[in-house]
């Protein structure tokens, strides 16, 4: 008979050491340092008290979309990347690798990984503005971060109450929307998307609305998506003419408009495209404004159909007299997005198209054209030659430069040109090479969604990744294996606790393998995709919970034939298999514990838990019916009956993730890691001791955003203390415990 998770509390009261919190937080926020150590709380804990560990992510090579790259001029060997869902990363020429800049934020600031737009003080790489945040994480929380040491360390000016933002919306790669004064960078402009024109006077801490510009928001709720305070007009200490450009048609209302007193008043520059919307822009220093066009926001067409993305223009601007000219490249009639001015010739530009996909190599992508005649003709540089050098990451074969969304020439060599893409950052170091070679060049940028994640004995580390399937890592400092045949997102992967080799995957398809990952063979049905997978410890059985679906199925055939499961209903059901009895799944309904018995076929309640805890719980391995359950607010519950009693681990006030690693020397029981609180202390834990002690492993510069929506942490089962987290958009963060 089910019990209530109250009344188990009242019999456990006692019966448990409470836990000793082995480290607190030992750096700030703002600590930059790959190496965080944890110094014993009173009384001493038993485990290790000198133990260091090393922070970084598991080695995939980019993948995700990083939506702008913004070189410095006045330090050429500096740039910043900014990512919709994966922080932001310095560019050192010098070590030819990016840096991350935001493995800081808490999980209260997850969203904080979501960069809307980026500014660089014209006269100082070192300081560094960051718009950041995701409508849909932490209630659309926005900040702006301030570094005064090229990104280092961060100050956090909570803009909440004045304005939100959405670094993972429509219009993303558009920009920049944040611009610093080239006058003085105690002057900011900031364009936001829903409340209007925002100018600060003191380096970006307070924000002030700026009534003159009369547009606030947007139909397609991106707002004002391009500020630019002209260099050329500096007097008295700031830019006195300002552009900003508007996300919508002008059939709507004008989509550029032009400030000659600093921001005191804007008013409509006649003239400009109005079937099209402004992407990017920039000066050329001597005297006028380039500007590309597509017909929405981007980077893809919109679900209603009113931004298809299909068609852009080029257009010049002269500053001085208004007119405009139609620099399109003659017969292309694709959208543009990306547009960079050499700096050391005003007449030589370089343009991307978007969402534009036209064979190049082995795949099919965006184009990327150079003019040096100021647009009076062009060159289609991909056309002319392509060539990519994966730089070693494997996975890229087949895979093209997509979404251009921004392109720059760069100061260092004006030869050399980057380009941003949805799977990355490309950089070519001679543009008018023939063939010219774009370069993969993501050493260090690690930006994908971790959706899964399986280790097993004397096997490798297997992963499931949105957008680019999933990974058979061989060595986690090392690009993995990505699986084949290729389905995209992979949401949900398990593997036979019993059956070693055995795995199951499902995205819009869904594979099994037996070989450990080297093979993977589609199941002949499905019965709707992706969601969440379960196989029995056996191999024997399959669970499915499809996408949007209340209902889940299971096989017996390895997907031949499915049946409805009885019991286990509502969205985003997670069953999990005993690891001993091939027969037996739990899953948690967000009120109990649910059991089945009969291979899957039916599931019945068997003890109440509180809501709001994570599906994901945990079995622990070669163990039957050892369950911990992460009950977030309700901390972690555990049972050793398969779930007909739950006991609490005391002293854990938030738990949002458990798993299991190899065993310390000397212990059987396997290591437990979790993402939580321990005495009001967030972090990465692990206890030795079966729960009785903990150990904070992290620290506030390694936080990650915490586990996002992929929920896991995962130990190594072959090397002790190892850890792998998910994260919102950072990758898989890989942790590994050190000598001193």
């Amino acid at each position: 008979m089910p019990s209530t998770y109250a009344r188990q509390l009242g019999v456990f009261v006692g019966a448990v050491a409470a836990i000793v919190v082995a480290a607190a937080a030992t750096a700030t926020a703002t600590n930059s340092s790959t190496a965080s150590s944890v110094t014993p709380a009173s009384p001493a804990s038993p485990v290790p008290t000198d133990t260091v560990y090393l922070w970084d992510s598991v080695a995939i090579g980019g993948g995700g979309f990083v939506t702008a790259v913004i070189p410095s001029r006045s330090e050429p060997d500096v740039a910043y990347a900014r990512t919709d869902v994966g922080g932001a990363y310095r560019w050192s020429a010098k070590e030819g690798r990016w840096h991350p800049l935001l493995d800081w934020v808490g999980e209260d600031q997850t969203g904080f990984l979501g960069i809307d737009a980026l500014a660089i003080d014209p006269h100082n790489a070192a300081n560094v503005w960051l718009l950041a945040g995701i409508a849909y994480l932490n209630g659309g929380r926005s900040a702006i971060l301030r570094s005064t040491d090229y990104g280092k360390t961060f100050d956090v000016v909570d803009v909440t109450t004045q304005f939100k933002t959405h670094g993972n919306g429509f219009g993303r790669q558009n920009g920049e929307r944040l611009a610093v004064d080239p006058g003085s960078n105690q002057h900011l402009y900031l364009g936001s998307r829903r409340d209007g024109l925002f100018t600060s006077s003191d380096a970006g801490k307070t924000w002030q609305r700026n009534a003159a510009l009369p547009v606030t928001t947007t139909p397609n709720d991106v707002g004002l998506n391009i500020v630019l305070p002209d260099p050329a007009s500096v007097n008295g200490g700031g830019a006195r003419r300002v552009f900003v450009g508007v996300s919508r048609f002008g059939s709507v209302g004008p989509n550029l408009y032009r400030s000659d007193d600093a921001g005191a008043s804007f008013k409509p520059v006649a003239g400009a495209p109005t079937t099209l919307m402004p992407q990017r822009a920039a000066f050329d220093g001597a005297g006028n404004l380039y500007i590309a066009y597509a017909d929405g926001a981007g980077p893809h067409p919109d679900k209603r159909g009113l931004e298809p993305m299909q068609r852009g223009q080029v257009w010049r601007y002269a500053i001085a007299s208004g007119a405009w000219t139609d620099i399109t490249p003659a017969g292309w009639t694709r959208p543009f997005a990306g547009i960079s001015v050499d700096p050391t010739n005003p007449r030589r530009l370089v343009v991307s198209t978007i969402n534009t996909f036209i064979r190049q190599g082995d795949a099919k992508g965006d184009r990327i054209l150079v003019s040096n005649d100021a647009g009076a003709t062009w060159t289609d540089v991909i056309a002319r030659g392509f060539k990519r050098d994966a730089a070693g990451v494997p996975w890229l074969e087949g895979h093209a430069i997509h979404w251009a969304g921004s392109v720059e020439f760069d100061p260092r060599d004006p030869r050399a040109v980057w380009v941003t893409s949805g799977n990355g950052v490309f950089r070519t170091a001679n543009i008018d090479a023939a063939p010219a070679t774009w370069t993969f060049t993501v050493k260090g940028l690690e930006e994908t969604v971790p959706l899964g994640l399986v280790s097993m004995p004397g096997a490798p580390l297997v992963s499931a990744i949105g957008d680019y399937d999933g990974f058979v890592h061989d060595d986690p400092t090392r690009h993995g294996r990505i699986h084949k045949p290729e389905i995209g997102t992979t949401t949900g992967l398990d593997a036979a606790a019993r059956r070693p080799g055995t795995m199951v995957r499902v995205g819009d398809a869904m594979l099994v393998t037996r070989d450990g990952g080297a093979s993977w063979r589609k199941t002949a049905t499905m019965q709707g995709k992706r969601g969440q997978v379960a196989i029995s410890s056996d191999g024997a059985t399959i669970v499915h919970t499809p996408q949007d679906s209340t209902t889940s199925f299971r096989s017996g055939d390895t997907g031949a034939t499915w049946t409805p499961v009885a019991g286990l209903n509502g969205n985003r059901m997670r069953a999990v298999a005993d690891p001993v009895r091939g027969n037996v799944f739990y899953a948690y309904d967000d009120k109990a514990l649910v059991a089945s018995s009969d291979s899957g076929a039916t599931f019945a309640p068997r003890a109440s838990l509180p809501a709001g805890g994570s599906r994901l719980i945990r079995a622990a391995p070669e163990r039957e019916g050892d369950l911990w359950a992460p009950l977030r607010q309700g901390g972690l519950a555990r049972s050793i009956d398969g779930g007909a009693n739950f006991k609490p681990v005391f002293d854990i006030d938030y738990c949002g993730a458990v798993g299991f690693g190899k065993a310390a020397q000397g212990k059987t029981y396997p290591t437990v890691f979790i993402w939580g609180s321990v005495k009001g202390v967030r972090g990465i834990y692990r206890s030795l001791d079966t729960g009785l002690t903990w150990q904070r492993i992290n620290d506030d510069a390694h936080q990650y955003g915490g586990p996002g929506d992929g929920h896991f942490i995962v130990g190594d089962m072959n090397r002790f203390g190892v850890v792998y987290m998910s994260t919102a958009g950072r990758g898989i963060v890989h942790g590994r415990p050190v000598t001193q």
